[in-house]
């Protein structure tokens, strides 16, 4: 599913709201989500997961194509961990 669909699906389920307040409302929790993580915090939605930031040290990598050697710099990653809830829903359980 993409934003737009997303948008879309709330919009249907909820006649009484105009697609644009929708849209905002949408666009505020992804923006919000960003922010926190940004500034380093943990979100985490109870029954659907946490997002983290990972921190991956500085490394010496290599070019597959040619084998040279480069210097990866340190980096910060998202990282995404499923509630128990979505677990168990996506292996079938109830």
């Amino acid at each position: 599913m993409i934003r737009s669909e997303l948008i879309q699906k709330i919009a249907d389920d909820n006649p009484h709201l105009y697609q644009r307040d929708v849209e905002r409302i949408v666009n505020t929790v992804f923006d919000e989500i960003t922010g926190a993580m940004s500034r380093g915090d943990r979100v985490e939605l109870r029954g659907f997961g946490a997002f983290s930031v990972k921190k991956r040290d500085a490394r010496v990598g290599r070019n597959p194509r040619t084998g040279e050697t480069v210097n990866v710099d340190e980096k910060h990653v998202p990282f995404f961990k499923t509630g128990k809830l979505l677990r168990d829903r996506l292996n079938g359980k109830s």
